[in-house]
């Protein structure tokens, strides 16, 4: 009994020594990422929401006809807020390293503890950037309420989830060859053309649509619909999404054991 008291009490001690770092990491992050201060936080809070916005007012402004439902701008929002969860998640999550390698020169910092301070930073600054939009859109009388607010949550969920995965993956690399982060912008893009913003993968053509169905990222923004519009989509695979997400995390991690001692010597 003493033995095992001693292993929980030094098990827990590790454990906060460990969230004692993640959160020194994303304070240290808040202060440093833009202007040297922490209201510089609320700059990455603004962009993501700022990118929303000019988009959602380029589309109105060029007058189409929704592709469904009434609401051109609530479709082509609940397609935006999901990738740009995943988008920023996973860019900013793979400059993690980049950015911080001063900080694995101190022996209590591991790589994975400024990757998952990161993808926690991004994902509660996305949080705060969809509460904005909400109100914002509400100012202008735009109902963005789902009809299913907790499938809608699981949407944004698993979104954010496909973000760490492939920024935890790409971060490691980009670590090892730096150029390899333009090269994951150029998918990102790519992606966003994909991934069923400007268009209901359901009225494509079956071969297309079965293209599309491997492509997780759009199946966060089916999923993200199927709360706002009952009966929407048809090719919505939800497992698919999170097993996706936390596939890549566990590559990430497993890339992280083998390869931690090269990520040392490149810093």
């Amino acid at each position: 009994m003493h033995i095992s008291t001693g292993t929980t009490q030094s098990t827990f001690a590790l454990l906060q020594l460990q969230f004692r770092v993640i959160v020194a990491i994303m304070l240290r992050d808040i202060r440093t990422r833009f202007f040297g201060h922490g209201v510089g936080y609320l700059v990455m809070i603004g962009w993501p929401l700022v990118h929303i916005l000019i988009l959602l007012a380029i589309f109105t402004l060029l007058g189409r006809s929704t592709p469904y439902g009434e609401s051109l701008t609530l479709f082509f929002a609940t397609g935006l807020v999901p990738f740009m969860a995943y988008s920023y998640i996973s860019r900013w999550t793979m400059m993690a390293l980049i950015f911080n390698k001063a900080l694995l020169a101190f022996p209590v910092i591991k790589t994975l503890d400024v990757l998952f301070a990161r993808t926690l930073l991004e994902a509660l600054g996305h949080f705060c950037s969809i509460i904005l939009l909400l109100f914002i859109l509400w100012m202008f009388g735009i109902d963005f309420m789902p009809m299913d607010l907790v499938q809608a949550c699981y949407a944004l969920g698993a979104a954010m989830l496909l973000g760490a995965g492939f920024g935890i993956v790409n971060g490691i690399i980009a670590m090892a060859v730096p150029t390899w982060g333009t090269g994951y912008a150029l998918v990102i893009v790519a992606m966003y053309m994909i991934s069923g913003i400007y268009f209901v993968p359901s009225a494509m053509p079956e071969i297309v649509r079965y293209l599309l169905s491997f492509n997780p990222v759009l199946q966060t923004v089916e999923w993200m619909r199927s709360a706002y519009y009952e009966g929407y989509s048809t090719i919505l695979d939800k497992s698919y999404a999170i097993w996706f997400g936390l596939v890549h995390i566990s590559v990430g991690l497993v890339i992280e054991r083998f390869v931690r001692g090269h990520l040392l010597m490149a810093r």
